[in-house]
């Protein structure tokens, strides 16, 4: 069905936040009335990135990936170009230049490029066989490199890095994780938290060595060894660096726009630029970046309502957000606070028999924040609480044992 476009929208990128601004968009009349068009610099649509830690440990195949088949963009008059990226923008013509060498017109212009992995700038980090775990052609790479190779190391012990680290040693790759934290997931947990993860691991059959570094890599026509901060030498035949991310903010930044870590957003994801929008992990908002798909799908939400509306009110405010995780079959949940401090106060519960874990901090008779290891379940209800800033005085007492000992309290 052909219909009258009266203004193009060029999105960089398509990605998950990308792809749910794609169905936020839709769903509102303005869609009709709009030429969209998606430049993606990878090979295949938007594609579920949460469930790369599955497909590397073999527990999901290519195909569940998929967000929407191909022909949901049709449908919509979507047209989205895979393999061909934007490299440039041109401002005062409003167009931009893609990898092919297209030139395409805008009205409105979305980048949502996204984040790459962080660099350690160590010697021998460019040798083959060390490698980094963030999108599809990484997960397939490691598939095949763990047919092969015997001993990996894993370079950081944040969520991807453990996430890679699990799904090769479900491969039957031998394999050492090192963090340079006292303990795992330490922008997730606290340091009981992180040592009973780190139990947890070992008794699957994982190295984990925390408070160390790497120095440099070791190798000639490929990695060998792993050499770290008090000299230590690993000898491993495949190195996964998972330190961090940086917000892709190149393209913007090569045009002229406000950029800091990433690319300056106002809280309604406008640009230095208002007809050029920002969201997801490369924008940047109060000096504060983005590195877990919720916000940017909050974010996704209110980008559709204000290009609906020019005289929209909608602005973007951070929520509670919750980190839910599961690594090797354990499951790890936190949100809010999660480290004490002076004014608050911690009820700590622990199951030594089955490894479950909760540290509960709580300021003024509110929970502020919720740590918990091994039993999740009362993750989202702690969630809710923190949201609410509820008032916890009544069942208090109770709080560490979850919603049902709570509300019969009350």
């Amino acid at each position: 069905m052909t219909r009258n476009r009266e203004r193009t929208l060029v999105i960089c990128g398509h990605g998950m936040v990308a792809q749910r601004f794609l169905e936020e968009l839709v769903a509102r009349p303005l869609a009709t009335r709009l030429n969209i068009i998606v430049f993606n610099g990878e090979s295949r649509p938007a594609y579920n990135r949460i469930q790369l830690s599955a497909l590397l440990s073999g527990d999901a195949d290519e195909g569940s990936l998929t967000l929407k088949p191909g022909d949901w963009f049709s449908r919509h008059g979507i047209r989205v170009h895979c393999g061909e990226s934007v490299s440039a923008i041109d401002r005062q013509s409003q167009t931009v230049t893609t990898t092919t060498g297209r030139i395409q017109r805008y009205d409105r212009l979305v980048i949502a490029t996204g984040s790459r992995p962080g660099r350690l700038g160590l010697p021998g980090e460019d040798l083959p066989g060390v490698t980094q775990f963030r999108d599809f052609d990484d997960t397939c790479h490691l598939i095949e490199q763990s047919r092969t190779r015997k001993r990996a190391v894993v370079v950081g012990g944040g969520f991807l890095g453990l996430e890679a680290a699990a799904g090769l040693l479900r491969r039957g790759v031998a394999v050492t994780v090192l963090h340079r934290s006292s303990h795992l997931l330490n922008r997730q947990l606290d340091p009981t938290g992180g040592n009973l993860l780190a139990d947890a691991l070992r008794a699957k059959g994982m190295e984990i060595l925390t408070s160390t570094s790497p120095v440099q890599f070791l190798g000639r026509d490929g990695v060998r060894a792993v050499q770290l901060s008090d000299q230590t030498v690993l000898s491993t035949d495949l190195v996964v660096v998972a330190t961090g991310i940086v917000p892709n903010r190149e393209l913007a930044q090569a045009a002229g726009l406000d950029c800091g870590r990433g690319i300056r957003v106002d809280r309604q994801l406008r640009t230095s630029d208002p007809r050029i929008h920002a969201l997801g992990e490369c924008c940047e908002l109060d000096d504060e970046t983005f590195g877990l798909v919720e916000p940017g799908y909050q974010q996704a939400r209110v980008l559709a309502e204000v290009l609906a509306d020019d005289a929209s009110s909608a602005s973007y405010r951070r929520s509670v957000i919750a980190t839910r995780l599961k690594i090797s079959d354990v499951p790890v949940f936190s949100c809010g606070l999660q480290a004490p401090d002076d004014s608050t106060e911690s009820l700590v519960w622990q199951d030594f028999e089955t490894g479950g874990y909760s540290h509960l901090i709580i300021r003024d008779n509110r929970l502020v924040g919720a740590i918990l290891v091994g039993d999740t379940s009362q993750g989202p209800w702690y969630q809710e609480l923190i949201a609410d800033n509820a008032n916890i005085a009544r069942f208090r007492a109770q709080l560490p044992f979850g919603r049902q000992f709570c509300e019969a309290a009350a």
